[in-house]
């Protein structure tokens, strides 16, 4: 049976490096003249921390080519196959590194831009493993992923608009008239990209508007797992699961936290909703 190595980046669950076969290239985060690899080095509560403690701006930047294929090659020996699986090509230049480094090596590597980020990026990799488990061929493992991503929902409620406009994700005009009208922008992840959904002034009202999503999609489509995704707050983000659970009784819903370099350009009080449709 062929064996497959499965790579993600930083931006993916820290729940997937506990997986055997599961390799996690991190992210790269520069505060105040110092880089830090996410994950190893930086862990959303120290980001934060120091972001009010130095009051720095804070960018990300994706792993080089030479890191994935230094990777790539000490799998050689082992594995028969590669997925490398990764953030969304919007968000991330992780995507380009990957496919240059797939070409220097021998091992043949599938490389997947799952057009998301966070939790559902990995659960994208643990369907792979679900289906590599099945016998299927890396061909018919790529066609069942590519086939999930196309089903995906994601919504993000910003928690800081001061921390978007500094990392470069918010143009000064908008951050300006944002902060003045203490507007939260709902952004939805469409195709892998970032569009603004609406606007809406408090949490509340946002969270009301996530939960109309939700209601609107269930029409038309069958939902069996619903992600929470929280910046800091796990407090709030459990509050949802709880009262979510107990409005849709037949979906199981989970919190997960969205990780340090998510968190660099939203904030620590980011909140979302994210699905697959079945």
């Amino acid at each position: 049976m062929m064996k497959i190595a499965w790579v993600t980046d930083s931006t993916a669950s820290r729940t997937v490096e506990k997986l055997n076969n599961v390799f996690v290239v991190p992210m790269n985060i520069l505060i105040g003249g110092k880089e830090y690899k996410d994950g190893i080095d930086l862990f959303p509560q120290e980001l934060f921390h120091l972001l009010k403690e130095k009051g720095s701006d804070a960018k990300t930047s994706q792993p080089s080519i030479g890191v994935f294929q230094e990777l790539y090659s000490s799998l050689q020996e082992e594995y028969d196959h590669i997925f490398s699986i990764h953030v969304s090509a919007a968000f991330s230049g992780t995507i380009s590194s990957a496919r240059q480094a797939a070409q220097l090596v021998d091992i043949p590597v599938t490389v997947i831009d799952s057009k998301i980020l966070s939790y559902p990026l990995t659960k994208l990799l643990l369907q792979g493993m679900e289906a590599e488990s099945k016998g299927m061929s890396p061909s018919e493992i790529e066609r069942v992923l590519l086939a999930k991503i196309d089903t995906g929902e994601t919504y993000v409620m910003v928690g800081s608009l001061e921390q978007l406009h500094k990392s470069g994700r918010m143009n000064g005009v908008s951050f300006f008239l944002g902060s003045v009208l203490k507007i939260k922008p709902i952004l939805a992840i469409k195709d892998g990209k970032l569009e603004v959904e609406e606007k809406v002034r408090s949490t509340v009202k946002g969270y009301s508007r996530m939960k109309d999503y939700l209601d609107e999609v269930l029409q038309s489509k069958e939902i069996n797992e619903v992600y929470i995704l929280y910046g800091l707050n796990k407090g709030e983000a459990d509050s949802w699961v709880n009262d979510l659970a107990g409005k849709y009784p037949g979906i199981n819903f989970s919190s997960h936290e969205l990780g340090a370099v998510i968190g660099v350009h939203a904030g620590e009080n980011t909140l979302g909703i994210s699905w697959f449709a079945d």
